[in-house]
């Protein structure tokens, strides 16, 4: 059974930081390929960051130069970086990944960017 657990979320100023962290209960972590994904209110669910088995990673374009995306697999666990948050980062962030057809997704963090 694969299982994400993310934290680190929560109501932030314009301009700061936070960083989420996602925890994964997965044989193998190493192996996988982990993306945050993020929901705003009436929106669809888009990539934010991915990171491969190898460490290579890519960003979409809206976070690119603020968001950094790292993982630890001693620890199981993906880390999302984000500085200069703005308003229009707000929204649940997800964690997943795609075993063979099938994705597995966390139940999400909220993230508020708001003064």
């Amino acid at each position: 059974q694969v299982q994400f657990v993310e934290s680190g979320g929560g109501l932030v100023q314009p301009g700061g930081s936070l960083r989420l962290s996602c925890l994964a209960s997965l044989s193998a972590f190493s192996k996988y390929a982990i993306g945050w994904y993020r929901q705003a209110p009436g929106k669809q669910r888009e990539l934010v960051a991915g990171i491969t088995s190898t460490g290579s990673t890519n960003y979409a374009d809206s976070v690119k130069g603020r968001f950094t995306i790292s993982r630890d697999n001693a620890k199981n666990t993906v880390y999302l970086q984000m500085n200069s948050l703005k308003p229009e980062d707000t929204a649940v962030y997800y964690c997943n990944t795609k075993i063979a057809t099938r994705a597995y997704w966390g139940q999400g963090t909220q993230v508020t960017v708001s003064s």
